[in-house]
């Protein structure tokens, strides 16, 4: 059993935890499946709406599919919820990509 199948099976288990639809989304971007990535981190974000990382590799996502303004945009949104949330490793991180997009 593949390390997304056993996510998949927790998730179906319990599928408000954002934890597990981070992973399967991340598991999706390592095979450059990059909509099921983005389709999984929004639904993270519906879970958990301040789920710093999610925004970081939904940022990602859109720019290896080449649409680096929606990348920028959910950065800039993702840096304002990390600093309500008081997340400033996250921020930094955000910021920095958003640096190397401009």
């Amino acid at each position: 059993m593949s390390r997304l199948d056993q996510l998949q099976k927790l998730h179906h288990a319990d599928p408000k935890d954002a934890f597990l639809t981070y992973g399967i989304a991340l598991e999706h971007a390592k095979v450059q499946r990059f909509a099921d990535a983005i389709t999984w981190l929004d639904k993270t974000l519906e879970i958990d709406p301040h789920y710093c990382y999610a925004f970081f590799q939904k940022a990602k996502m859109l720019s290896e599919k080449g649409d680096d303004d929606a990348a920028c945009q959910i950065l800039r949104v993702g840096m304002e919820v990390a600093t309500k949330v008081g997340d400033s490793h996250a921020r930094e991180e955000m910021a920095t990509l958003l640096e190397s997009m401009s």
